[in-house]
This record gives structure tokens, sequence and C-alpha cells, in this order.
């Protein structure tokens, strides 16, 4: 019966997949692990269906009344670590209370789940998959952890939160991670505050002109562009990385800035649009060359190239949260205060002290930072 269960839903999601607006052409590591294809049994616990693997537990769904949902942190022993795809789909739920033990919300697994109206997400859980919350159409309180979440294609569309958040802010970001910008307009620079931008989180917006990439951000997300029709011009200097559809169907796309680290161009980033365009690469043709890409990239191949090696793009200065341009004693007074939780405190650039790269910033960052401002 799993088996059978499982194969539906992959069938499910890759016919999806190919139909629905914006989504990633490639299935991301941690939407598709072995946990979505063991064989085992569903077995049940109250109103909650699961799966044992052999160190954990995966939620798969609940009995078809189940309003109140409460999962545990463990179940025979063994620590509750993921909720399946479409686990939650369609559910009657209207409360779900999700354990500290949880690392993965799967695909679709609250979609369409109407009567929800809250949500809080703990501090355990790393990646939210594609549209895990839409359509949630009660959903108006969500509460998210202080450190960045990986966060997929459209994990909280048509919901009232992200109607809300969009117009606070035409950037919708958690805690470093741009997760919509469907409200942006013209030409768009991305702050140096973000560290991560979901795929799609651009796509279909038909008013933005320009964007610019900050240092920060390393990779260039599936279909994070997808049919902006009315950009023209992108400067990702600093991204090593280019995924699939992210320029899909950006058929005005005239003036694109590479880095001359770039390492890999996804064969569909730039499917149906064939240029001609002006790529500037910083660095050498020799650095382009090493690219991984496609030979036969009708966009790429109708460029012409411009080598700009006198530019060398640095990255963010480490430890920089003034975001001045150098690490002080000024940078490390601030932090101070700011984990202090002193008032009217804030980081400009908060990454830069995450030190220990975990995507948040404590005492220990202040040692290393601390020991940073010494050693300089």
């Amino acid at each position: 019966m799993k088996m059978k269960k499982m194969a539906l839903k992959t069938a499910s999601f890759l016919a999806a997949a190919s139909l629905l607006t914006a989504l990633p052409l490639s299935i991301p590591d941690a939407a598709y692990n072995a946990d979505t294809f063991t064989a085992y049994a569903d077995e049940t616990e109250g109103d909650l269906r699961y799966i044992v693997d052999d160190d954990h537990v995966v939620i798969t769904g609940c009995s078809e009344n189940a309003t109140d949902i409460k999962i545990p942190e463990s179940i025979g022993g063994k620590p509750v670590t993921a909720i399946d795809d479409y686990a939650f789909d369609a559910a009657s739920i209207t409360s779900v209370t999700i354990p500290d033990s949880v690392k993965t919300i799967g695909n679709w697994s609250f979609s369409l789940c109407t009567e929800l109206k809250s949500l809080t997400i703990p501090d355990s859980v790393e990646y939210i998959g594609i549209r895990a919350f839409e359509m949630n159409s009660s959903l108006t309180e969500v509460n998210f952890p202080d450190h960045m979440i990986e966060i997929d294609s459209l994990a909280f569309e048509d919901t009232p939160w992200l109607t809300a958040q969009r117009k606070k802010d035409p950037f919708v970001v958690v805690n470093g991670a741009l997760i919509d910008a469907q409200a942006t307009k013209g030409d768009v620079v991305i702050p140096s505050s973000i560290k991560y931008v979901s795929p799609s989180a651009f796509a279909r917006n038909e008013n933005i002109t320009s964007v610019v990439f900050p240092s920060s951000v390393k990779k260039l997300n599936d279909s994070t562009f997808f049919y902006c029709t009315n950009l023209t011009s992108a400067d990702l200097r600093y991204v090593t990385e280019i995924e699939g559809m992210s320029f899909a169907g950006c058929e005005k796309l005239k003036d694109l800035k590479l880095s001359g680290k770039l390492t890999s161009i996804n064969y569909y980033a730039f499917a149906d649009i064939k240029g001609p365009a002006e790529i500037t690469v910083f660095g050498s043709k020799s650095d382009w060359e090493k690219v991984e890409k496609s030979d036969e990239d009708e966009f790429l191949n109708n460029a012409t190239y411009k080598f700009d090696e006198s530019v060398v793009p640095e990255d963010d200065v480490k430890g920089d949260v003034n975001d001045d341009g150098e690490l002080t004693t000024a940078d490390l007074v601030l932090m101070s205060k700011w984990l202090l939780g002193t008032k009217d405190v804030s980081l400009k650039n908060w990454e830069a002290g995450d030190f220990i790269s975990d995507g948040r910033i404590d005492t220990f960052d202040l040692v290393m930072m601390r020991k940073a401002v010494i050693e300089k």
C-alpha cells in the first residue's frame, strides 16, 4: 500500500511540476529523500499516520475528521524528523503543533488546509517544501524561529499572511531569506542583508525591469525570474551557480553581468529566450570556458561577451555588521549591544556577524568577532 501511495504521489508531483507555473525544474534534495520512497506501511497513533525508518519517524497524514493535531517529538523512542509530502493536504485541521524535532516540512504538506489560522515553525526546521502552505485561506499568523530557513517555491502562496506581508514591504523577508518579491517594481536592488532568495521569488512579476544581487547571495535558485517578461538587466556578479528555469521566458533580457567564479549554468536556465544580449564576465575568457553549461543554449550562443578582469567583486567583510565596509571595534560594540537587547539597536548586515555560519548570531560569534578584531 505504501509503495503504491508513494508512486501516485511521485507521479502527481512530476505532473504538477510540468503544468503549474513557476515551479522549480529540479527536485530539491531535501524534498525527495529516502523517507519518501520507503516501503514501510503506515502505522497510526491517535489521529496521526506515520512510517518508521531506521532511526527516525516521518508523519504521513491524519484521520479524515482530525481537527486539532499535536505531533509528538518521538514515537516508539525514535524522533519525528519530517512531515511527508502531501501529509495534511486538504485536511480539516484547525490547529497544528509541530515539535522541536522536525527538520523538514514537505512539499504541499499543508496545502488547502482552509481552516488553519495560525502556525508556529519550531527552531529545528531547516527546510519548508514547495507550496507547503499554499491556499490556506484562513492563515493570518506565522511565527518563525530566529534563524534562516530554506523556504522553497511559493510556500505561502495565496494566504492572508503573505498578502499582509506584501503590503508591509515589497520584499517579504524571513530572517535573511527573501521568500517573495511579487510586489517589487522597476529597478530592484536586493539588500545586503539577504542571504537566500527562494525559488520563484520574482516569478511572473511583469513590473521589474532590472535587478542587482548582493554579494551575500551565491546561488540563483530555480525559476527565480520565471517569465519576468519586462526584465532587461540582471547583475549577478557574485553568483556562482545558476539553476534551472531561473530566467525562463525573460525575452527582454539584454544585459547580464556574471562572476568570474561562476561554476555552472543549468541547461534550462534561459529557456524560451534567444537574445541577443550582452554578457559581461568579471573574469577572464578562460574563467568563462570553465563554466559548466550547455553548448546548445541559444541565449548564451547569441550573446556578445565582454571580459573585465579589472573589477574583482569583493565578498562581504566578515564581522561588518554596521555595513560600512570594514571590521572595526565599532562592529564589536554594536553586536555586543544587540545581543544584550539594548533598545533601538539594530544590525544593518547581521549575516556578516555569523562567524559560525549556522544562520544565527550568538555569543559564540561575538567571541570569534573579538578575536578577528584583535588579530586585524
